[in-house]
């Protein structure tokens, strides 16, 4: 009966218990593909990633992702705490200071700077997006959102700030409200998110506000994806990075780099603090960062009976 290894570690967070959770075979050699998805919905965390040979020897791994309820062609969360995991098993030889690496994903490669202080332990790590945030299709009504939601419509912003959606990969719908009391009391209606979502574009909704609570933070927000097996998402980095395109798209600067603090899964319990940084030539995106800390938790064995 084979025996495969994984670890476990939260992410966007540096401390225990707190941040997303994942699991990490860091090496799926062997586990069969029709494994991986019941894999991911034992563990039943936001996210399970599968590490594999790259195709390309010049990189430094593959990795595929899996949600309890489907693959995904790119993930934030999965891809800074996949760094993390295979840095700490030293897997991947750091040095002092920034260590450069690049993973595959269904989106394609993807840069990961992983920061070491000692040369030997990482503590963060900071991927840059292989897609350039692109605008998807015209979203559902304020109203319908709203009801779905379990808000009010005018707790949902309008004009300049309307909802809108984005994607780096993988699409998200950004909903912005008013403040983080009426991001707190979003209380998710299932038949009412599934009338309104389950046609559109995505199944994942990113809602937030500009009211965060910790000094340093930029924004707060929760992200809802309960037709895709996540009821709520503690951090969501491919969402943060996709974010990065909402709002540079409606910041005035138009060179240099732009940064942003959000925080996350406060109302879960399981804070998480994940930086953005957009770069911006003559007005135009020209890339985007999305970095965190992580600690690792467990480790394990999965037997395959």
């Amino acid at each position: 009966m084979p025996t495969f290894s994984f670890l476990t570690t939260d992410v966007f967070t540096s401390t225990p218990f707190g941040g997303n959770q994942l699991a990490v075979f860091a090496d799926a050699r062997g586990i069969p593909e029709r494994a991986m998805q019941p894999i991911a919905r034992e563990f039943n965390f936001s996210e399970t990633t599968f590490v594999l040979p790259p195709s390309d020897p010049r990189h430094t791994r593959a990795v595929r992702i899996f949600t309890p309820g489907g693959e995904l062609q790119f993930a934030g969360h999965p891809t800074v705490g996949t760094a993390f995991a295979l840095a700490w098993l030293g897997l991947v030889p750091l040095r002092e200071g920034e260590t450069a690496i690049v993973l595959e994903e269904g989106v394609g490669p993807v840069p990961v700077s992983i920061r070491s202080k000692d040369g030997k332990t990482p503590d963060f790590a900071t991927l840059s997006v292989a897609q350039l945030p692109q605008v998807g299709p015209q979203p559902p009504g304020i109203p319908a959102l709203a009801r779905a939601l379990g808000l009010d419509p005018g707790d949902l912003l309008s004009g300049e700030q309307s909802p809108q959606g984005l994607s780096c990969g993988t699409p998200f719908l950004f909903v912005p409200v008013r403040d983080r009391a009426a991001l707190g009391r979003c209380r998710v209606r299932a038949d009412e998110f599934e009338a309104v979502m389950g046609k559109y574009w995505t199944k994942e909704v990113f809602v937030f506000c500009d009211d965060p609570e910790l000094q340093g933070s930029t924004h707060r927000a929760r992200m809802f994806a309960p037709l895709i097996g996540v009821a709520e998402d503690p951090a969501t980095g491919s969402a943060c990075a996709a974010f990065g395109g909402y709002l540079a798209n409606r910041d005035a600067r138009r060179d240099g780099t732009l940064r942003w603090v959000i925080e996350q899964g406060f109302e879960m319990g399981r804070p998480s603090i994940m930086e953005l940084q957009v770069d911006k030539k003559a007005g135009q995106l020209t890339g985007v960062r999305v970095g965190g800390n992580s600690v690792l938790i467990t480790r394990g064995e999965l037997t395959l009976y």
